[in-house]
């Protein structure tokens, strides 16, 4: 399969996946240079595909299309940068009683700046992977902008929102104007073996999906015990350590109350956990630290714009107002369910990424009786 024209070489992040197996394809046919690259992530590389793009078949299927499309394939290691930025981070923010969102750490620190930084080395111009996003320019403005994939029910915009001007000036995402359905299509087409592989939807480097059980065992000082409250101050039992519980959690709780009961906060200062009523879930407004702007260069004192505050969440209208130092209030025209610190809130005008930031905790102190 080639091109009618050659251009410039273009590394493609190749999970092993379909997405990023039809990214590669896409840009052959467009006459592009592609160099596949699968990042070995792990210095202890799981054996089967419940290790998600951390796992030795990750890389057996990458080469298997490589082979396929007749690209060259290289295995790169990003161990270091990995563990560095992304487990722990990872194991950090959960020590702080937050929920962190290692996607979005892995793609703003290995594969959009250290994947990058490597391909520019060997004579690459872009890199590419298989997100559902798209990019274009502002021709006003000359400003990169980050758009949502044309596809709104697989859009990933959401965790890529922390890329740079000279980062999205560098990034093609092949696969942004079509569905799933057309990828898998395209790949049965093609021949790619990869064409029906599930989709990963765990934290790679968590084996079996066990968080809790991942987080004891690279950092057991985690395992604490401390009181569990409710919104009113009573102790209502002991929890095993603040890392085990998350901003809208029910199950797992291990107390009777007689009545459906969340987590509403965790303050790891006092390694309290607290709960109530899902009506205490809901809240108007949201503080984000560590902005990062696309569409605009800088954040203006207020701005109308729609927001999510998970991958999954609805879009919801609500005003961004600047509070210097790097951070920014949400007020939402509707109380929003679950606000969980350490997750990205990033906001949208239409299909634009405007930009975004990392929601902090609400800073309410817990008081036992």
């Amino acid at each position: 399969m080639a091109g009618t024209s050659a251009r410039r070489p273009v590394v493609v992040a190749m999970s092993g996946g379909v997405d990023s197996s039809v990214a590669a394809a896409i840009l052959l046919e467009q006459g592009y240079e592609v160099i596949g690259v699968t990042m070995c992530l792990l210095r202890d590389m799981q054996e089967d595909s419940s290790g998600g793009c951390c796992s030795l078949e990750t890389i057996e299927d990458a080469k298997r299309v490589a082979s396929k499309l007749r690209i060259r394939h290289m295995v790169v290691p990003m161990q270091d940068i990995f563990r560095e930025t992304v487990i722990e981070d990872f194991v950090s923010e959960y020590k702080r009683g937050r929920t962190p969102n290692p996607c979005v750490r892995c793609n703003e620190f290995v594969k959009f700046d250290a994947l990058l930084n490597w391909a520019l080395t060997v004579g690459a111009d872009k890199i590419a992977t298989g997100h559902y996003a798209r990019v274009a320019q502002n021709e006003e403005t000359g400003r990169w902008l980050l758009l949502r994939g044309a596809s709104k029910s697989k859009d990933q915009s959401y965790a890529l929102y922390r890329l740079t001007q000279e980062q999205l000036a560098r990034t093609l995402f092949p696969v942004g104007e079509k569905s799933k359905p057309e990828i898998r299509q395209m790949a049965a087409e093609l021949g790619l073996l990869v064409a029906d592989k599930p989709d990963s939807q765990e934290i790679c480097f968590v084996p079996d999906k066990d968080y809790r059980g991942f987080l004891a065992k690279v950092a057991p000082e985690l395992v604490q015990p401390g009181p569990i409250i409710d919104v009113s101050g009573k102790t209502l039992g002991e929890h095993k350590g603040i890392a085990f519980f998350t901003i809208g959690q029910r199950k797992r709780l291990g107390i009777a109350t007689g009545k459906p009961t969340y987590v509403v906060r965790i303050d790891h200062r006092t390694n309290t956990v607290v709960v109530g009523t899902d009506a205490d879930l809901f809240a108007s407004k949201l503080v984000a630290e560590n902005i990062n702007m696309i569409s605009i260069e800088s954040l203006p004192a207020t701005l109308a714009v729609t927001s999510k505050i998970r991958y999954n969440a609805s879009n919801s209208a609500a005003v961004v107002r600047s509070l210097g130092d790097d951070s920014a209030e949400v007020v939402f025209d509707e109380p929003q369910r679950a606000i969980t610190p350490g997750q990205a809130v990033v906001w949208y005008h239409d299909d634009v990424v405007v930009g975004g930031g990392v929601i902090v905790p609400q800073e309410e102190p817990c008081s036992l009786d």
